[in-house]
């Protein structure tokens, strides 16, 4: 199998190491949670209700797993000056024959504002590109989702239109779905 054909297992930039989730992770994916759940359990399933430490471990040993079988790239976002987890970012829904790939982030409260959650997601969606060969790489988001938007906006995403009513919100009732992408040119 090629290089390009084998999700990374860490990518590095100037603050951050991206690296996949890992058994014994769970106590770190867990705490960040913990610590930004006010913040993020309007957007995301996996936050409300708090996970235990031992489902945080789950959800990270399922994910190493995937990785392993190189079809999701659950990452976690490392400060490199301090070793803390500051945010998780991936490639998800793995489409490998059409070389397509869906982002998701989140960051954990302390860290935002700082460009570290946009670094990583820029970096990792560079890598797409240019090692993996993506012809797409996407993010879908609640249109309410306003820090997101600019997230996507600002690593250079562009916004491609909105689904509407396409699923349902973590609150039950019917949502728009922005849509943003990087692609790359057809030769």
């Amino acid at each position: 199998m090629k290089k390009s054909d084998l999700l990374p297992d860490e990518i590095h930039t100037k603050r951050l190491l991206i690296r996949v989730a890992k058994p014994g992770d769970g106590v770190i994916f867990n705490q960040a949670i913990v610590d930004s759940a006010e913040h993020l359990k309007d957007w995301l399933s996996w936050v409300a209700p708090v996970p235990t430490v031992d489902e945080s471990e789950l959800s990270c040993r399922q994910a190493y797993a995937r990785f392993l079988m190189n079809e999701d790239l659950m990452a976690f976002l490392i400060l490199k000056s301090n070793g803390a987890l500051v945010g998780g970012s991936g490639l998800h829904y793995v489409n490998w024959s059409l070389r397509r790939f869906e982002m998701g982030y989140w960051g954990r409260t302390q860290y935002l504002g700082k460009g570290l959650i946009s670094e990583g997601v820029a970096a990792l969606a560079q890598y797409a590109i240019e090692n993996l060969q993506a012809n797409r790489v996407f993010l879908s988001m609640d249109e309410r989702n306003f820090a997101s938007r600019r997230l996507a906006e600002r690593v250079g995403f562009e916004f491609e239109g909105t689904l509407r009513q396409d699923r349902k919100n973590l609150q039950g009732s019917l949502r728009n779905t922005r849509i943003y992408s990087v692609i790359r040119p057809l030769t």
